[in-house]
């Protein structure tokens, strides 16, 4: 079983070894272009342990095997989405972002999704379009497509909606 809580802002470290371990695993599945560079920066982190929306995944062994932010409101990112349209526009909703985890890990993806079904019950995520792992555990979970939308730089991402019944 994982747990989920807040991250602690001495964790920096840890989540930063998870990111490189993430992008092992992405480039291993032929996912070259997303997470290239510094991304996620230590600057990223910090902001958003300093705003309450980092979290990690504990394993049974109490090792962290997983981090994501959550973060809860209107995402700037979402105002326009292009080839499509959002499942529902006007209520509340959540947005997962830089869900990673470590190469060894199982079920890290499922208690992330679970536990932000339990916060608001309308998600959104995105994702690159050479992400395969992600679109598999977003559909497998339930999320729809919706469309593309485009991050602050000009890059391109896949758009995905689920809200509970």
């Amino acid at each position: 079983m994982i747990e989920i809580r807040k991250t602690l802002p001495t964790e920096t470290g840890i989540l930063m070894d998870i990111f490189e371990q993430a992008k092992r695993i992405m480039r291993k599945d032929g996912n070259m272009k997303q997470w290239t560079g510094n991304y996620p920066s230590i600057d990223i982190i910090t902001h958003d342990i300093q705003n309450g929306n980092s979290y990690v995944c504990i394993d049974e062994n109490g090792k962290i095997v997983g981090t994501f932010a959550f973060i809860p409101g209107k995402d700037p990112t979402y105002t326009s989405i292009y080839e499509g349209e959002w499942l529902e526009d006007t209520l509340p909703y959540g947005v997962i972002h830089r869900l990673a985890s470590t190469e060894d890990s199982k079920g890290v993806a499922n208690a992330c999704l679970q536990w932000c079904y339990t916060q608001i019950p309308n998600l959104r995520a995105d994702t690159h379009r050479d992400n395969h792992i992600l679109q598999h555990i977003l559909t497998k979970h339930g999320f729809q497509y919706c469309g593309i939308i485009y991050l602050a730089n000009g890059d391109e991402r896949l758009a995905y909606q689920k809200i509970e019944q």
